[in-house]
């Protein structure tokens, strides 16, 4: 088995490529999974908030770590490229757990990210660079080489001047891919100018999100970014198109009148 999750981690590695980055349209369960296996992406990433609502739970750690690592390995089990997981900030679980939990459900990846689920706020550089640096030495110990994507939150909050957290931002980076990140991730940093700077300032792969609004994945492939994630869109977009079913069949509609193929000759 160890052979095989070494395997599936180099191989999900040499997928991040900058100007040809790996595309990671999220999973939230088995089905999504496979889905996307099968439309012809070579690796699957799950959403943490997509997986926490799908299970009833809400995002920001609210999950049981069980839960969330069963849903984890459900989703692996389902498919045969290597899975990654966004495992929020940890759970409070211990590094060597949280590896150990991670490769027994058969991932081979995980998003850590650097803000306090319970508050929201960013949580120290320092703290976070040693959190990820006890990840790396735990997945080394376990002999998988796990590819580690530290979230950057920065510029989550909104509202302010990307270009003004710029430099705290590459500091952040950098600092987190010498303790051992493979890639960093500053999630909703859509400014095309401001991320070229970021993936020019970095020494690794860079993580972008698409959303509404952000650079087109041919423009961050232009821009260097190495990968590109879908978060919760996906799971969003699902949602809502079952949402306006529901609307139709309520009303008295056909909710499959949008969906059924038009009649031949």
């Amino acid at each position: 088995m160890t052979d095989d999750l070494t395997a599936r981690a180099a191989a999900l590695r040499t997928l991040h490529r900058p100007g040809d980055p790996l595309i990671l349209p999220n999973a939230w369960d088995a089905s999504s999974a496979r889905q996307i296996a099968a439309a012809g992406f070579p690796a699957v990433a799950t959403s943490s908030s997509a997986v926490a609502e799908a299970l009833g739970h809400a995002d920001g750690e609210a999950t049981p770590p069980g839960e969330m690592f069963a849903a984890v390995a459900r989703l692996a089990r389902a498919v045969a490229v290597p899975v990654t997981a966004d495992l929020e900030r940890g759970y409070g679980l211990r590094p060597a757990e949280l590896v150990e939990r991670l490769l027994d459900a058969g991932a081979v990846g995980l998003n850590l990210e650097d803000s306090d689920p319970r508050t929201g706020r960013s949580v120290d550089a320092g703290a976070q660079a040693d959190l990820l640096a006890e990840v790396r030495a735990a997945a080394d110990a376990a002999g998988v080489p796990v590819v580690l994507n530290a979230r950057i939150d920065v510029f989550l909050a909104g509202g302010g001047d990307p270009a003004a957290l710029l430099p705290e931002a590459v500091r952040r980076a950098t600092r987190y891919l010498a303790a051992g990140a493979d890639c960093v991730y500053p999630i909703l940093l859509a400014d095309p100018a401001i991320l070229s700077e970021l993936v020019a300032a970095v020494p690794g792969a860079v993580n972008a999100l698409a959303r509404p609004g952000a650079p087109t994945v041919p423009e961050l492939a232009a821009l260097d970014v190495a990968r590109v994630s879908y978060g919760g869109g996906l799971y969003a977009a699902a949602r809502g198109h079952t949402q306006r079913m529901l609307d139709v069949v309520r009303a008295g509609g056909d909710p499959f009148a949008a969906v059924r193929p038009a009649a031949s000759g």
